[in-house]
Order: structure tokens, then sequence, then C-alpha cells
């Protein structure tokens, strides 16, 4: 889904700078205090503030960097009667939720998709795709409101925001610790750290940086299922398989580039290994959960 690709690509963006700029600016002498120990305490409330300020920058910026990415434009004025029935369906999808009224935007895509984000679920954004107005059914968009609106009310931004802050804290933690821990104990420096120390803690970040992303597209799946079910309640059980369904037969017929997989409301198709990146489960696996609700 579009809202995970933006968080995911901001919140490591952001993680990045934050890094660089600490090393050229000479931050990180308080993981040494006398040239052989590292001083763990400090050096977790220094990984804890910048890993959970990083992800909450990300959280803070998310509308702005969907606005801009997606090319979305909010409806301001309806500007047909296709606008006006995006925003009185979204605004009885809302107070049913319990949440404020979102903006609702519609971004030039002819694939059919949809994302919700936002760090305030009473002032939120929720876009679709032209091609998803253009190629489903007002029953199916419907549904799919419904999804995006049920991701709102249900604060997975925000719990996905406080997940990846703790991922990214044991990231910088245990990247600084083994790099450490390379430059003393093996490689034998004993004056500050030197080019092992740095070459380590990157590659060290990087791989511990795709695993937690593998957590976050755990969660991501889990959610998904759960978003499904308040979209069904929120519009209808059978409008939101009808919405799947033809969800996949889209993604048969012209299927994302895997760079782009993760923008898909439908998600990708994948298995081994690649499943784990995935953000959304099989669509065959969401529909048949949907069947299966009492």
């Amino acid at each position: 889904m579009m809202r995970i690709f933006l968080f995911l690509a901001t919140n490591i963006a952001i993680m990045v700078v934050l890094s660089i700029t600490l090393s050229l600016l000479g931050f990180e002498g308080y993981m040494d205090a006398q040239g052989i120990n590292l001083d763990i305490p400090a050096l977790l409330v220094f990984c804890a503030v910048f890993g959970f300020g990083g992800s909450f920058i990300s959280l803070a910026i998310s509308k702005w960097m969907a606005k801009r990415s997606t090319g979305a434009q909010v409806i301001e004025q309806p500007a047909n009667e296709t606008e006006r029935w995006l925003l009185m369906t979204v605004e009885r999808q809302a107070q049913q939720a319990g949440i404020g009224m979102p903006e609702v935007a519609i971004f030039p895509s002819p694939s059919p998709n949809a994302f919700a984000t936002g760090m305030n679920r009473n002032k939120a954004l929720v876009a679709v795709s032209a091609g998803l107005l253009n190629n489903m059914s007002r029953d199916e968009v419907e549904a799919v409101l419904g999804h995006e609106i049920a991701h709102v009310a249900n604060g997975d931004m925000i719990t996905l925001t406080l997940i990846q802050g703790v991922l990214n804290t044991f990231v910088m933690f245990l990247s600084r610790v083994i790099g450490h821990f390379v430059d003393r104990v093996i490689l034998k420096n004993d004056r500050g750290h030197g080019i092992g120390y740095y070459v380590t803690m990157i590659a060290a970040e990087i791989l511990l940086g795709i695993l937690a992303a593998m957590i976050v597209m755990w969660f991501s799946r889990k959610r998904e299922f759960r978003a499904d079910e308040g979209g069904a309640k929120l519009s209808d059980r059978n409008k939101m398989i009808s919405a799947l369904e033809a969800l996949k037969r889209a993604s048969g017929q012209e299927a994302l580039p895997d760079q782009l997989a993760a923008f898909g409301i439908a998600g990708g198709i994948g298995s081994g290994i690649k499943r784990l990146f995935m953000s959304h489960p099989p669509l065959d696996e969401r529909i048949a959960a949907l069947k299966a609700m009492q």
C-alpha cells in the first residue's frame, strides 16, 4: 500500500541523513567514554531519541510527502458528480468510524489504487487514483474507501510509527555496538574510531534495516486483514469481496514493477523470501478471510 511505502521511504531517508550528520559533527563521542568501553546507557538513550525522532518526523510530513510524490489533488470544491459522491461517501464513513472528516484527493494513475495517511486520525488524507474510479463500480470504490477509513480509525499509522521507532532505535544501537566491537577487538584500534568502525557500522545498519523492514511488512500484512474487515463493516462484506476480486483481475492484467509493488492497494504477489517483504497478504487469502467472517 502506498502509505506504507511512503512512510518507510521517508523514514529511511531521514535516518540516513541523521546518521551521516551525527558522524560529521562528531556527536558519537558518547560511545567512547574511556577509549575502550561503550557507554551503553547513554548510547541507548541517544539512539532512542533519534530513532523515534526520525519515525515521528516521517509521520508528521506523511501527508505532504504523499501529495508531492503522487500528484494528489485535494478536492476543495467538487467539480463534478463523482467528486461530490466521493466527499459524501468519505464523510459518511468517517462519521460511522468516529473520526474527523479527512481530506479527500484524487491522483493521476491508470492503476486501481488508494491510500490513507496522516499523523492525526481526525486530520487524515484519503486519496484514490483515477484508475480506481474508472475501472471499479461505485460499490467497489465505496468498499475501498471503507478499507482506507478503517486504517485511519484503527490508528495504523501511529502504531506503525511506534514500531518503526523501536526498530530504528535498535538498528542504530546494534550497528554501533557491532562497529565498535570490530574496530576495537578485531582490528585492535585503540585510538578513537577508525575506518573499520564506520564501514562496519554502515554495513550493519543496512543489514539490520532490511531485517527491520521484514518486521514492518509483517505488521502491515496483519493490519490489512483488519482493515478489510473494517471496510466490510463500513460498506458491505460482498462489496469488499467484489473490490478485492476486481483488484485481483487488475493485478493479473497489468502487474506493477517490483519497485512499485508496495504502492498498490492490492500489494504484490510473492513467494519464498520475497513474501517476507510483501506489504499485503495475497488477495486470495484476504478474500477467504472475508468470506469466513461472521
